[in-house]
């Protein structure tokens, strides 16, 4: 195990600061500050106030990581970062930390993707991933269908959301019933008490004619968005429980329904989910469900390591490693729109460097460290 790569993951791309710490696929230390509570009366996060967050929070919580994972960062074999996609300001504060440290230390740097690496993290929980791998990602920035022969290098898009995320539903639904942010846990919770058949409410690009694989879950945030005020409006009371039952049942059951059929229509008999949504109890128990039924095999991730968090970037860093990926260039710069067909962001290799003018003369002093400095 001594000699499986040793990385050190950071996650910025919204209002987690997370800092992990594998080896191999051994999680050694999982270390998250939240702002949640700060974007809370905003009723969703603010880009800024993120920023500003990770920015206090980035020090203490890799020392945090370090101190629990019982290493040195002298040890680490490398710094995996988020590079996107994410909200600009948030990436930047990690990807500026990320380059810090790999430079100080003298480490390769690797740029990630953020979805790549939320799949990636299930191998820190089941092992090594099968290939090809059919995954669906939930959160409140994305709903993706994915295909992955090779999670360093080889994502392929097969269907996403086309207006609002899943997890941006259950957030905005929240609001509408009072139930503050974020919104998931909570209605996850009402809905245990709940009938989900109570309402009747549209399951999105279900059609015959629709796309395959796509998401849209506007339509039925309006749907039920209306459903409530007419009942306010009729100076009736609102029934919290089978409200957050039914809708929640109309998000779940078109998640994996498309899902489970991308996995048959594909010939891949394994599905993953993650995300934040995939915490939810009811895509849990409603995908084993239909997997068992068609004979595909779940895979999803206990719910602290479905949200963001620094492991899953570490996880993707370590098998970047492992795979003899080439480490990102020194000019590594988020991005908030990063493609999922990029699980990382390459460079030149970081034992060289180009002379100016001259592509094919190579040096090897990029590393060097002055003795005063704090990792020496």
């Amino acid at each position: 195990m001594a000699d499986e790569p040793l990385v050190l993951g950071i996650e910025t791309s919204c209002d987690e600061t997370g800092v992990g710490i594998v080896r191999g696929t051994t999680l050694l230390a999982d270390a998250i500050a939240s702002s949640v509570d700060e974007h809370a009366r905003f009723g969703g996060v603010v880009p800024e106030v993120a920023s500003r967050a990770h920015l206090e929070a980035m020090v203490p919580t890799i020392e945090r990581a370090l101190k629990e994972a019982g290493v040195s960062a002298r040890d680490l074999d490398g710094i995996a970062v988020t590079a996107g996609p994410g909200l600009a300001g948030a990436l930047l504060v990690g990807v500026s930390a990320a380059k810090a440290y790999a430079y100080a230390l003298g480490k390769p740097l690797y740029g990630v993707n953020h979805l790549a690496s939320h799949i990636c993290v299930d191998q820190l929980e089941h092992g090594a991933l099968p290939e090809p791998t059919m995954a669906l990602l939930v959160s409140g920035g994305h709903s993706s269908l994915l295909l992955s022969s090779d999670i360093t290098s080889d994502v392929r898009p097969m269907g996403a959301t086309i207006d609002d995320a899943a997890g941006e539903a259950f957030d905005k639904i929240a609001r509408v019933l009072n139930l503050g942010f974020p919104g998931g846990p909570v209605i996850d919770r009402y809905a245990k008490e709940g009938d989900p058949n109570a309402i009747s409410f549209p399951r999105g690009l279900t059609g015959p004619r629709d796309p395959a694989y796509d998401f849209s879950f506007s339509g039925l945030k309006t749907a039920v968005a209306r459903w409530i005020e007419a009942k306010r409006a009729a100076g009736e009371e609102v029934p919290v429980r089978d409200v957050s039952a039914s809708f929640q049942e109309a998000v779940v059951d078109v998640l994996t329904r498309k899902a489970v059929r991308a996995c048959k229509d594909e010939g891949v008999d394994h599905l993953m989910i993650g995300g934040g949504v995939a915490a939810n109890s009811r895509l849990r128990s409603l995908a084993q469900e239909r997997c068992e039924a068609a004979g595909i095999r779940l895979r999803v991730p206990r719910p602290k390591l479905c949200t963001d968090n620094g492991a899953m970037v570490a996880a993707l860093g370590s098998e970047m490693v492992a795979r003899g990926r080439p480490a990102s260039s020194w000019d590594l710069s988020a991005d908030s729109s990063l493609p999922v067909t990029d699980p990382h962001v390459p460079g030149h290799d970081h034992d060289h460097v180009h002379e100016a003018g001259d592509p094919g003369h190579h040096h090897d002093h990029v590393h060097e460290v002055g003795e005063g400095n704090l990792y020496s």
